[in-house]
């Protein structure tokens, strides 16, 4: 589903911009995550109260990440952007689970987790090389 609301997200895109776009798709989101609330949902929202307000900025996050992607798969085409995208989280993950950042059990580093990055960024090189 994410390469396929990448491409769809390119394409409103290219008829009402990018910044446009994620508003659009983020109303349609909502809609359909308040229907979908409803109708298999518990709606209990006490637990915010309790929260880490920090992470709450989840949703705002989401609106830089739909930019984003957008604007890469308008630039770079759809492999090119989602592989990006791929990659780009894979090392993010890493550093949060090696830290034990944001209250993740932390998992011990060793070499194998930089090692399938690497192969991941030279599978792009060959992939996106005019061979």
């Amino acid at each position: 589903f994410i390469g396929l609301q990448n491409v769809f997200n390119a394409r409103i895109s290219e008829k009402i911009g990018t910044i446009e776009t994620t508003v659009v798709v983020h109303g349609i989101g909502l809609a359909v995550a308040i229907l979908a609330m409803l109708l298999w949902g518990d709606r209990n929202f006490k637990g915010l109260k309790e929260l880490n307000k920090l992470y709450l900025l989840g949703g705002a996050i989401g609106v830089v990440v739909v930019f984003c992607v957008t604007k890469g798969v308008t630039l770079l085409g759809t492999t090119y952007a989602v592989a990006i995208q791929i990659i780009t989280q894979l090392i993010v993950s890493t550093i949060i689970d090696t830290k034990g950042l944001f209250g993740a059990q932390r998992i011990q580093f060793n070499y194998t987790k930089p090692l399938g990055i690497v192969i991941m960024i030279l599978g792009i090189i060959v992939f996106k090389s005019r061979g």
